[in-house]
């Protein structure tokens, strides 16, 4: 295979391993995010907790790896593009690690909890709801607020590179300020994060990573690509 070939390759299977360890994670952490007595209630599923924690984990060396492989090509058309996607993608990365540590937290005031001898029940709940909230904001402002701008960056080289069916490439060209304007919509309060709405913006971004994947393990860059791009 050659270089381009790999490149692609390989930028698809972690666009798919970040999609699919970020959902099944989420799931993980069901434990303290459907039950607001958690930390009271015992330490109970801490294993569960910890692999969602381990799949988020998972998700944000995914979301690392795909701007390190994209930079370079990135940067053979604008270089200012280049860094803006990496600093975009790293900004996600952070903000999701941010919500890993925060659950995590959770868990451990839970086992602290059970070890102490006469607990203030009330501290505990108000604490543990806290680092519950970090998460929840940490998951609108990674997933939404700062995925939007990178995949509108991205979307854009795409459909002027033609490294790719710029069918896939406008799926992220409208997704990326979608998925923005939705995350400014739900720090306002219009509509929750988890919800219909929220639901129906996140989905073109979504289509588009998970095509543009596909595509890329499967057919790879078009040859044309690399070659056509000017230097700026």
């Amino acid at each position: 295979m050659s270089t381009h070939r790999r490149r692609a390759a390989a930028t698809g299977i972690l666009f798919i391993l970040a999609a699919v360890t970020s959902i099944i994670g989420l799931l993980q952490y069901a434990p303290i995010l459907d039950h607001t007595g958690y930390v009271v209630e015992g330490s109970a599923q801490v294993g569960r907790v910890a692999s969602g924690a381990l799949l988020e984990l998972t998700c944000v060396f995914s979301i690392i790896g795909t701007a390190i492989l994209m930079f370079p090509l990135l940067r053979k058309r604008s270089e200012t593009a280049a860094l803006g996607y990496v600093c975009f993608r790293l900004l996600e990365a952070a903000i999701i690690v941010v919500g890993i540590i925060s659950l995590l937290s959770v868990m451990t005031l839970g086992q602290e909890f059970s070890r102490a001898q006469s607990p203030d029940a009330a501290a505990y709940l108000t604490a543990s709801r806290l680092l519950v909230a970090q998460h929840d904001w940490s998951f609108l402002f990674g997933p939404n607020l700062a995925l939007g701008p990178s995949t509108l960056m991205m979307g854009w080289f795409l459909y002027r590179s033609r490294l790719v069916p710029r069918w896939i490439a406008a799926l992220g060209i409208v997704g990326g300020p979608l998925i923005l304007a939705s995350g400014v919509l739900v720090l306002f309060g219009v509509y929750e994060q988890i919800s219909v709405w929220g639901t129906v913006c996140a989905l073109p971004v979504f289509l588009y990573e998970m095509t543009l994947a596909v595509w890329l393990v499967a057919r790879g860059f078009r040859p044309a690509g690399p070659a056509s791009l000017p230097a700026r």
